[in-house]
């Protein structure tokens, strides 16, 4: 504590060092205390509040306030250099931040189909290819990236975008580290300098902030305009982004909050995947692997599931019904089902989320699948006129 001492003493009043001793002692050396802690401190020094200590290069962040240690950090009036003297860069990015092991973790039930064998294909090249993939809701798009990195052990960084996501968020700032101001690299340098692959999700909730990512869809590298620093990926580094639209906005208010994507910026991913809902013969595969996974065992209740929710589909495309089932909604239904034990309490909880009207009309629409009166597609027609007559 001598060395602290000896600095103190070059710049700090006798009460101002009472004070910063005094808090030492009741925090520790070095500790970031706050705004109520300083006036703990003051009291029991019997000085003044320190209104001084934001000033003297104490304060660290909001209401955050770092005190002196040995060889420390206090910052003593900035001085003009002795001539000759030699300049040194005080490392402002945070180096000690905890990696992890980011390879997606395998999906128990997980049923392979659609874009996935192309996806595979892309991800093994190690190539710089990045792929916009979109379809309606809860079809499987995030799902099958992340499983498709797990089958290949390939770490993957998912970032969900928002209206409020900004450059900030993607490509690092300045954050609060053990007690200093560091610069954390963003999920898109940690992505970069992993080689590993980027899932941007929901990318068409974002606004024109993404135009910062410009230069890293070219695969060509990112500078840093915060720290002075040219990041370039490593190899195996790509972005994929899911969205349900393909970034020209919702015009029938399905999916309110996506925007207008920027032209230049959807222009930089080099193919567009669409992803349907998976067929019948796939999706009854993933229903009973839902089953298999929550410990139940029901063929003919995921045939009707499944069938039922390819009618309400069929409808919706026809201009019939404005919602429909999803692959996702099927398994909430199964996840229930096995909680409850009961198949019609199951889906009415979770086709609640609709209005009354469309509600009614797919309750009464399981029921008569379910009751067995459907066995061609012409009868399949009729019962859906019949249960959903909009």
């Amino acid at each position: 504590m001598r060395k602290q001492k000896e600095r103190l003493n070059m710049y700090l009043s006798p009460r101002k060092k009472l004070f910063v001793d005094t808090a030492a002692e009741m925090f520790g050396d070095g500790a970031v205390i706050t705004k109520s802690q300083k006036a703990e401190a003051a009291a029991k020094a019997g000085v003044p509040f320190p209104t001084w200590f934001k000033g003297e290069g104490f304060a660290i962040g909001y209401n955050a306030y770092k005190l002196p240690s040995e060889g420390g950090n206090v910052a003593a009036p900035v001085t003009a250099a002795p001539a000759g003297a030699e300049a040194t860069m005080v490392n402002l990015v945070a180096t000690n931040m905890e990696k992890q092991n980011l390879v997606p973790a395998k999906f128990e039930g997980f049923v392979p189909w659609g874009n996935f064998s192309l996806i595979e294909k892309v991800v093994k090249s190690g190539m710089f290819y990045p792929i916009f993939i979109t379809g309606l809701s809860g079809n499987g798009k995030t799902l099958m990236v992340e499983q498709v990195c797990s089958k290949l052990n390939k770490e993957l960084i998912r970032v969900n975008i928002t209206i409020e996501t900004d450059e900030d968020d993607l490509l690092g700032g300045f954050r609060l580290v053990n007690g200093e101001t560091k610069f954390v690299p963003g999920p898109v340098i940690e992505a970069m300098e992993r080689g590993c692959t980027l899932l941007l999700d929901e990318c068409d909730l974002g606004s024109n902030k993404l135009l910062a990512l410009q230069p890293v869809l070219e695969g060509k590298g990112v500078y840093l305009k915060k720290i002075n620093k040219w990041v370039t990926p490593k190899d195996g580094f790509n972005v994929m982004a899911t969205a349900n639209t393909k970034g020209k906005g919702s015009d029938d208010g399905r999916f309110i909050g996506t925007n207008i994507l920027n032209e230049a910026f959807l222009e930089r991913f080099a193919i567009t995947m669409e992803q349907p809902y998976a067929s019948v013969a796939v999706e009854t595969k993933i229903v009973k692997g839902a089953m298999k996974k929550y410990g139940v065992d029901d063929d003919e209740f995921a045939k009707n599931l499944v069938t039922w929710a390819d009618v309400i589909r069929k409808t919706f495309y026809d201009g019939g019904v404005d919602e429909v089932i999803s692959t996702r909604r099927l398994d909430h239904i199964v996840k229930a089902f096995a909680i409850f034990g009961d198949k019609m309490q199951a889906i009415e909880l979770c086709v609640a989320r609709f209005d009354e009207d469309t509600k009614v009309s797919f309750l009464d629409l399981y029921t008569k699948i379910d009751a067995g009166v459907i066995t061609g597609e012409d009868e399949t027609e009729s019962v859906a006129e019949e249960a959903m007559p909009f």
